[in-house]
């Protein structure tokens, strides 16, 4: 019995087989991606740039390096400080020091004088007067008395001071005893040869504006007054060799 074959032609629409081929082409796709990344082709490292670890390895270095660089522009400011501190002080001693061989100098010339015989023969003398504020209306006093006779004798005798001044309006003066806030007070003594500092304190009324100073000595040379403005005294010792002459008794 003969056997038929039949054949039956169907004719596809060309949307259905464009369709087909882009599902071919997206699974393809597909697995050429999902190999590539288990390969490691589309990392940095298999383009040739750093790894993500070899970046961060790179940022702590650079964060340590960054850290470093501000601890050593911190110590430098402060060893900069520190110099222009100690630059300062320095300034400041060098200032000092110059003030002190200034007077130094000065002292030296002057004692020179009153004991070479460069300076003109006089007894007894009052070369300067300082005075210091003490606090609470108290004064510190410092008295400098020379003389430079060719003779080698002592100078003795006593020395007493009084300030003049206005007191509620009119001219007053307060003698030693005042001064010291002591009746019948002893008068400071010298005794010497070439020169000797006498020094001692005393006190101010309170509505009491001083004026000037006079010394008063009293010994085997005669007698001896000086008067000296307050705001000299204040401002401290006289030039070297300001002299007073004595008064004879």
């Amino acid at each position: 019995m003969p056997v038929s074959t039949a054949f039956e032609i169907v004719r596809r629409r060309p949307d259905s087989v464009r369709r087909q081929f882009l599902r071919w082409l997206l699974a393809a796709a597909a697995l050429v991606l999902s190999y590539a990344l288990g390969a490691g082709w589309l990392w940095p490292d298999a383009l040739g740039g750093p790894g993500v670890a070899e970046l961060e390895a790179q940022i702590v270095s650079l964060n340590e390096e960054l850290s470093n660089a501000r601890q050593r522009n911190t110590l430098l400011k402060r060893s900069d400080d520190v110099s222009h501190a100690a630059n300062q002080q320095l300034q400041q001693d060098i200032e000092s020091r110059d003030e002190r061989i200034a007077a130094l100098e000065a002292d030296v010339s002057f004692y020179e004088r009153l004991v070479g015989g460069s300076a003109q023969r006089q007894g007894l003398a009052v070369h300067s007067l300082s005075v210091s504020s003490a606090g609470q209306a108290a004064y510190r006093y410092q008295l400098t008395l020379t003389q430079n006779l060719k003779k080698t004798q002592l100078s003795r005798g006593m020395m007493r001071l009084s300030i003049e001044g206005m007191s509620g309006g009119k001219l007053t003066t307060l003698d030693w005893d005042a001064l010291l806030d002591t009746p019948q007070a002893p008068p400071a003594p010298f005794e010497f040869k070439y020169f000797q500092q006498i020094e001692g304190s005393f006190t101010l009324p309170a509505d009491f504006t001083p004026l000037r100073v006079l010394v008063r000595t009293e010994g085997e040379a005669g007698k001896l007054e000086r008067s000296i403005n307050w705001e000299d005294a204040v401002a401290g010792p006289e030039s070297p060799g300001a002299v007073s002459a004595p008064t004879q008794p």
